[in-house]
């Protein structure tokens, strides 16, 4: 068979799924993400000066989303961890991500949570270059999920919300659960995963995982 008969092939056999390509379900990129915030913009300019705007240094796999050369001291009953870098822009509520032995090192116990889930989380101080902030709430460790668009759901048979078993390849490998699908269409295909948890499966950008269900 030819390029043109491999290809007549292939849709064929979409047609037979109804109508899309199926996805390569080992082919979802690995996003690894280490402590993190996101600030509002009051929290911003409480922090660093009045009319202050983050400085961008590159930007992230998630449309529009980037990293920024500026960070902050995070202060909590038991210890500090200073330089956590700030992502941008600046969002309508300020949250903290850190990974769970950071709550060991600052006197806090920060729940596991979807982004923007933050109700009944505890606070923390941050401390900036021009002024300090006491948070009431907005601290957690983030939940592992997939981002992706509404087609690639469709195309891997899941849905938005939905809680799924992936497979991880290497010598490390293995499952994880409780992998949070995070449909819409302003989202980039990616899985992501706090340091810890990739470090124990030895995961890296180049890792292959399989949606189980």
């Amino acid at each position: 068979m030819g390029k043109y008969d491999d290809l007549a092939a292939l849709l064929l056999e979409a047609i037979k799924e109804g109508g899309y390509l199926k996805a390569d379900l080992s082919s979802i990129p690995v996003g690894i993400s280490n402590r993190h915030i996101h600030l509002s913009q009051v929290d911003l300019e409480t922090l660093f000066g009045a009319g202050y705007q983050l400085t961008k240094t590159k930007d992230l796999s998630q449309p529009m989303q980037y990293a920024c050369k500026e960070t902050l001291i995070l202060a909590g009953p038991k210890g500090t961890i200073e330089k956590v870098r700030i992502l941008g822009p600046a969002r309508k509520e300020t949250q903290v991500e850190i990974l769970l032995a950071d709550c060991f090192k600052l006197g806090i116990t920060a729940p596991v949570r979807s982004s923007g889930d933050l109700q009944g989380t505890p606070g923390i101080t941050l401390i900036g270059p021009k002024g300090s902030i006491l948070l009431s709430k907005g601290v957690l460790i983030a939940q592992r999920h997939i981002h992706m668009t509404l087609d690639n759901a469709h195309n891997f048979g899941v849905t938005d919300g939905e809680l799924v078993t992936i497979q991880i390849d290497g010598l490390r490998g293995g499952t994880y659960s409780n992998v949070l699908i995070r449909a819409n269409n302003t989202s980039a295909l990616e899985f992501h995963i706090d340091t810890e948890e990739a470090n124990a499966m030895q995961l890296a950008s180049t890792s292959k995982i399989t949606i189980t269900k």
